[in-house]
């Protein structure tokens, strides 16, 4: 993949940030090489080359050290040294099972844009899964609650709702199903309201707060969300962190079978 990108600034510093955000670095990293992506896919032609020939890259904004340098090397049609890293660490063969497997997916039922704590645009994350061949995606950016990951207010989200129907008419067949993963709030209630949610294709109902509840608290909690007519699916129940760089954190206590 590095060698059919050298020579394309844009395509290396996208597939960057592809391979960043696959290995769940932070989204900081993965939002500097979109970025940057960004800023050069929306200059007039010939200015990149003139950049890069007067070593004047770094005068726009969005472009850093390690950006630039990828920038150069491919330019000159190298490999960029960051890209080639990369893709050592992810060149892992794929099993006879896990091929198999890998061709029976037809889509991705949860995913996170940069429109909350994503490192995507939702252009590329829709195109980038029609080019693996997946059939749809669901856009599942977080609610309001969520402050620390920007969720969404209603304002927001209904923006969204139409950016993801100009997309839909523009890249059909492949369909972006419209989504989002809502707070289950202490009551159980959800951090939306119903007239959106009932506009939404698919509604992922998750705990992000006060996961140390009391066991029977946090089960009304959970069953209470579960009975709304809008909850699609629950999210990560156990509020578990097995690993990454937040560290790791014990499971939520709540009545499973009852759940």
């Amino acid at each position: 993949m590095s060698a059919e990108l050298a020579g394309d600034p844009v395509a290396a510093l996208r597939r960057i940030g592809f391979l960043l955000e696959r290995s769940r670095e932070p989204t900081y990293r993965v939002k500097a090489f979109r970025g940057a992506a960004a800023v050069l896919a929306g200059l007039p032609e010939g200015e990149l080359a003139e950049r890069v020939a007067a070593g004047t890259l770094q005068e726009l904004q969005g472009i850093g050290d390690k950006t630039a340098g990828a920038i150069l090397q491919a330019a000159r049609g190298e490999t960029p040294d960051y890209l080639a890293k990369l893709e050592e660490g992810a060149d892992q063969p794929v099993t006879a099972g896990g091929a198999k497997l890998r061709a029976s997916l037809r889509g991705d039922l949860h995913t996170h844009s940069d429109w909350s704590d994503g490192g995507s645009p939702i252009d590329e994350m829709a195109r980038t899964a029609r080019d693996l061949g997946h059939e749809y995606v669901v856009l599942t950016d977080h609610s309001p609650r969520l402050t620390v990951a920007n969720g969404l207010s209603p304002e927001r989200l209904l923006k969204q709702l139409d950016v993801v129907a100009a997309l839909n008419e523009e890249l059909a067949p492949f369909r972006i199903l419209t989504g989002i993963e809502v707070d289950i709030l202490d009551d159980g209630s959800l951090d939306q309201t119903d007239e959106l949610l009932a506009r939404l294709d698919v509604v992922v109902a998750s705990v992000h707060s006060k996961l140390k509840m009391a066991h029977d608290a946090m089960t009304v909690r959970m069953c209470t969300a579960i009975a709304n007519p809008h909850t699609d699916v629950l999210g990560h129940c156990t509020g578990r962190l097995v690993t990454g760089g937040r560290g790791t954190r014990g499971e939520s206590q709540f009545d499973p079978e009852l759940v």
